[in-house]
């Protein structure tokens, strides 16, 4: 892919941190939400925490996740990141991927099953947990960026950095 301009790759870059933010707080929420059907003793309270959970998971969870998808592969394929060069840029890239996967076709059918019932059980409490645990871990190397060059990433840098470099200077 043709590395982005600056403009294109600021505006991309932002939209991928709100997004992921707004990820970040979805699943919070959810949480929140899971964790009050659960534990309280209210039919009327799990009931309205269900239903507030299925709005959610019916408007935000797809287009949040694959928005977030989408802006991290362009900015990875769009830049000199690239998507396999770091092994945190390939981590993220494979956590998001496998959340955004257990988002669509595992929470939101648990969401789905617990809005019918009104209740909901001790899975819509784990599966926000891990989420939010899985987004924060994401968010901390995004930040850090540790761990180094992939082998892809080690054989790749010699050469552009002969031609970053003017001759002579070694």
């Amino acid at each position: 892919m043709k590395p982005l301009k600056r403009p294109a790759r600021r505006s991309i870059l932002v939209a991928h941190v709100a997004v992921s933010v707004g990820w970040l707080g979805l699943t919070v929420g959810l949480l929140a939400l899971g964790l009050t059907a659960f534990l309280t003793h209210d039919a009327a309270t799990a009931e309205a925490a269900t239903r507030a959970m299925k709005v959610f998971s019916d408007w935000l969870v797809v287009p949040v996740a694959l928005l977030s998808l989408v802006s991290g592969l362009a900015l990875a394929l769009g830049t000199s990141w690239g998507l396999a060069r770091h092994r945190w840029v390939w981590a993220k890239f494979w956590l998001s991927l496998i959340t955004a996967g257990l988002s669509v076709f595992a929470l939101r059918p648990a969401i789905e099953e617990a809005a019918a019932r009104g209740a909901a059980d001790i899975d819509l409490v784990i599966a926000p947990s891990v989420a939010t645990a899985t987004y924060l871990f994401v968010t901390a190397i995004s930040v850090l960026k540790p761990w180094g060059p992939t082998r892809r990433g080690r054989r790749l840098r010699p050469a552009r950095e002969s031609v970053s470099r003017p001759a002579g200077l070694g």
